[in-house]
């Protein structure tokens, strides 16, 4: 049975939140430079626009209680891999893909998985590319690999969703 402590109560929470913070500031940063470089070589911008999200305590101790999981932060870092999320809106599905890749050639991410839904629709019709990349953030103790989800979507899809 996962012990039911409550994670904003861990003095090292803000810490942790902070390290998450700054992955989904250096992937949106990564998305928006290399966007900016698609459009002067093509000129044509592939992102219709971008969201960003980072899961309250609450949102991720309900997780970790549905996975079965101590309410821990060690074991949100463990099993809660979309703590941190970036959403791109696209305005076509091969743009989507071309984002896709230019975000997997970045040789500083590192590959953690990705779940195609586009190509395979879940049963209710919902339709994504979700990848999980760790994210080098560099702070005052270091170099940490943080996780961040990104969700890549065309418009009509994030309409329906």
């Amino acid at each position: 049975m996962p012990t039911t402590n409550h994670i904003s109560s861990d003095e090292r929470f803000e810490s942790v939140r902070h390290a998450y913070r700054a992955a989904i500031k250096e992937v949106r940063t990564k998305i928006e430079i290399l966007s900016e470089d698609f459009a002067v070589r093509h000129d044509y911008n592939p992102i219709h626009h971008m969201e960003r999200r980072l899961k309250t305590a609450e949102g991720i101790e309900e997780k970790l209680i549905r996975y079965g999981k101590d309410v821990s932060l060690e074991s949100a870092k463990e099993y809660i891999m979309d703590i941190a999320g970036v959403r791109v809106v696209c305005n076509f599905i091969d743009d989507v893909y071309t984002i896709a890749d230019m975000l997997m050639s970045q040789s500083d991410l590192k590959f953690i998985t990705k779940k195609d839904y586009i190509e395979n629709p879940k049963p209710n019709g919902y339709r994504s590319l979700h990848l999980v990349v760790g994210v080098p953030v560099y702070l005052l103790n270091g170099c940490e690999y943080v996780p961040v989800e990104i969700q890549i979507r065309t418009v009509a899809m994030d309409f329906w969703a």
